[in-house]
């Protein structure tokens, strides 16, 4: 039994770690019903920190999956009521940091409270661990099949949290959180080419007629223009198959995903509208956005 002070203190942790970071969605936002909070923030969490891990690009690749394969060890392993001494963070051989320990037992806590599948979580470290090898993707179903482990899982353990088990909401989850991801991919279009990934099909860009060349040269035509707008087009798609899963649950948590929903679609009309400057122009939401995002998540019916 874990002292509920030590509890407290590890979802304390989890939460500060959400509130941290930007995203284009609400984590752990004041929209959800107040007990799934801190479960929600010790996902994100666990996930976040195996996102950092993947991301730390002045370390090899190797020893970048090292890292990985010990923080997914010891999850397991908090499991199983035995963690393991070990700290994939601390890359100078210096003691875990004490928030890394808290994570741990924050979501160790929540996938035991919910019976939660930890494929689950094996699958976000999966697609984490592809970033530091992959690096070029041939076609959509490529693309697609990365989704389905780096954020898919997110959505159906949001889902197994409030208490809902629908495999029809499922789908439509899975639909919104790629929908998320593939916005992300093209939001970061520039970021993610000079840390050396590109995440637009290889198959789409060359039915265009672009080249990676013009990346290398820093200047993509209209080439890559209409490469966009057809990674746009099908991000699209997605979203219109996840929003059943906004109509699909009730109380709070439906404005938290209509407001993820809202967002995501508000990023992607972005990137629609400046694909001709994707390497120079980063488009975000602020807080400029939450009126016309708040108006959108009340009067949804009309919302598209």
């Amino acid at each position: 039994m874990i002292p509920a002070s030590t509890l407290a203190d590890a979802y304390a942790a989890c939460e500060a770690l959400a509130q941290s970071h930007y995203e284009n969605f609400p984590v752990a936002s004041r929209l959800l019903p107040a007990p799934m909070r801190p479960h929600i923030a010790a996902i994100y969490a666990f996930a976040r920190v195996a996102d950092d891990l993947a991301d730390e690009g002045h370390l090899p690749a190797e020893q970048r999956l090292v890292q990985l394969a010990a923080w997914q060890r010891r999850l397991h392993a908090a499991l199983l009521g035995t963690p393991p001494r070990e700290h994939p963070a601390a890359t100078d051989g210096s003691a875990a940091q004490p928030h890394e320990d808290r994570i741990i037992v924050a979501t160790a806590h929540t996938i035991r409270s919910f019976s939660l599948p930890l494929s689950l979580f094996d699958d976000l470290v999966s697609a984490f661990g592809q970033d530091t090898t992959t690096t070029r993707y041939d076609s959509w179903r490529d693309v697609l099949d990365y989704c389905r482990r780096s954020a898919n899982p997110v959505g159906r353990l949001v889902l197994r949290v409030a208490g809902i088990h629908d495999a029809a909401l499922d789908t439509a989850s899975d639909a919104l959180c790629t929908a998320l991801q593939l916005t992300n991919f093209w939001q970061d279009f520039g970021r993610d080419w000079q840390a050396g990934r590109l995440y637009v099909p290889r198959d789409v860009y060359l039915a265009t007629g672009a080249s990676e060349r013009e990346l290398r040269d820093g200047a993509p035509g209209e080439a890559w223009a209409r490469a966009i707008d057809e990674c746009v087009r099908v991000t699209s798609e997605c979203f219109a198959g996840g929003r059943a899963v906004c109509d699909g649950v009730t109380g709070r948590l439906k404005y938290e995903l209509r407001l993820t929903w809202l967002g995501g679609r508000r990023i992607l009309r972005r990137v629609h509208e400046r694909r001709d400057r994707v390497f120079a122009d980063r488009p975000t939401l602020g807080v400029a956005d939450l009126p016309a995002l708040a108006w959108g998540a009340l009067v949804w019916s009309g919302s598209h």
